[in-house]
């Protein structure tokens, strides 16, 4: 875990981050998303500078009526997060990526969706956790997440304690935490460091991982995959 004391001038916690926050210039389009949508969409005061004291988001209030709350971590191009949503109009969702062209095409998603009960958090997971109430996470998503291939890099997966502990933390007892990968050494890391975090892997047999779930969108992460020839493997922990 990151060190309380190790920390930011704003009083944020020094916290190592590996990857993009930017790609390829953006559509005008995606830039009016962004201009237009994204403040509307935030699950509340996430950020150190609006929230240094690290007040818990009110959910009841950002999203009245909802039954549960769930998360997408690094929703990449957004897809399995609209369907989601759309298929459970009764759960409030909030995706948290810092890649801000994936959250982009979000944006764009959203709206050809016209889907109410989506939050947008722009930014590190681990973030979110801080301000979320402790069991308040019903359902949390981790979808073909950066690989990180090379051995000295993957201390910079999602899947490591840094990540875990905060994660577990969040989610309610009985709770469900998905991961979906095509890489075989990020399931083998998968398998040793979430059940270290508390986590309880639910397969009884192969078809338990090889098999998506039944409400499963296919992400264009997915597709890329199964073209180059790489499997899917779909891992389900529960939260005791």
């Amino acid at each position: 875990m990151t060190d309380p004391e190790n920390k930011h001038p704003s009083g944020a916690p020094w916290r190592n981050f590996y990857g993009r926050f930017r790609g390829k210039t953006l559509r005008k389009s995606q830039e009016e998303f962004l201009e237009n949508d994204l403040a509307q969409l935030s699950p509340g005061a996430v950020g150190w500078d609006e929230n240094p004291d690290r007040e818990p988001l009110d959910i009841a209030a950002r999203f009245p009526g909802k039954r549960e709350l769930w998360v997408e971590i690094g929703f990449g191009g957004g897809e399995h997060l609209v369907h989601m949503a759309a298929r459970n109009p009764e759960v409030a969702i909030i995706g948290c990526e810092p890649f801000i062209n994936g959250v982009a095409m979000l944006l764009g998603k959203i709206r050809e969706a016209g889907t109410d009960n989506i939050a947008v958090h722009p930014g590190d997971a681990r973030d979110l956790f801080d301000v979320l109430e402790p069991g308040s996470v019903s359902k949390a998503f981790l979808n073909y997440p950066d690989p990180w291939p090379k051995k000295r890099h993957h201390r910079r997966r999602f899947v490591t304690a840094e990540h875990l502990e905060p994660l577990f933390s969040v989610m309610a007892p009985g709770s469900e935490f998905r991961v979906a990968t095509d890489i075989p050494d990020y399931v083998r890391q998968t398998l040793i460091e979430a059940p270290r975090a508390g986590f309880v892997w639910t397969a009884e047999g192969p078809d338990d991982w090889r098999r998506p779930w039944g409400d499963w969108c296919s992400t264009r992460y997915e597709q890329k995959a199964l073209r180059e020839g790489r499997v899917p493997h779909y891992l389900t922990f529960l939260r005791p």
